[in-house]
């Protein structure tokens, strides 16, 4: 099975600063290219860290309110160093948080929803800088066309991987959304074949009513020895 990895999905134009970038480069910048956040990399290129948005807003946060109505906020001491910073030094997070471009969407995704990030820089195996992948790059996979995820499924699951024949299954696609229905040979391949489906790029749901001719399971046998599986995922 091929998988869509980080280096097919990510942005390679990245805007990113240095440490000395001041605090007002940086806004503009994030103003300029409708971006969220920038990757910090050393003279050598090497992500040292990220500065986004609620990095900047700090310092506005820290500010008084000139109406007199709103309480002061005391922040921690990490806090207020990165309210009184002017420098991107001052200002990231660090170390960052970062992908690798053979991993697959699946593994990016992971580490994002770990960390709570919205985007990861992406580096080579010294750390140097190869790109940026988001959210909205992940998301990518999910415009992936029926038709591509059919094929995948019958071609590469079902026959080349599992040895089912074509015409065993009835596999169908539609925004997405699989169902698959007819008979395997063992009761076994009934949640690997659903498994398997559920990790084809651009698959949100699978669905399979499936019969098979011999039960390797140890379940108790059922009348006319097979069991109709429904499984949704």
């Amino acid at each position: 099975m091929w998988h869509r990895t980080v280096s097919d999905l990510m942005t390679t134009s990245v805007v990113k600063v240095h440490r000395d970038t001041g605090f007002k480069d940086i806004a503009k910048l994030l103003a300029e290219y409708d971006i969220t956040a920038v990757p910090v990399v050393d003279d050598d290129d090497h992500v040292v860290g990220v500065v986004s948005e609620a990095d900047l807003l700090r310092k506005e946060a820290a500010q008084l309110d000139p109406a007199g109505l709103l309480p002061v906020l005391r922040p921690g001491s990490a806090d207020r160093a990165k309210a009184e910073a002017t420098t991107a030094e001052g200002l990231m997070s660090g170390p960052a948080v970062t992908a690798r471009p053979q991993w697959t969407a699946v593994e990016a995704a992971q580490i994002m929803e770990r960390h709570h990030v919205k985007r990861l820089p992406v580096v080579d195996e010294t750390g140097r800088l190869l790109g940026l992948i988001s959210r909205a790059d992940l998301l990518r996979v999910f415009l992936r066309g029926d038709a591509a995820i059919r094929e995948e499924i019958s071609g590469e699951v079902l026959l080349r991987t599992l040895g089912i024949a074509p015409d065993a299954l009835a596999v169908r696609v539609v925004d997405g959304r699989v169902s698959l229905k007819g008979t395997v040979e063992r009761a076994s391949l009934v949640p690997l074949v659903v498994r398997l489906c559920q990790g084809v790029d651009g698959v949100v749901d699978v669905s399979a009513e499936l019969r098979h001719r011999v039960d390797d399971t140890g379940a108790a046998p059922q009348p006319g020895g097979s069991r109709r599986a429904g499984l949704a995922v």
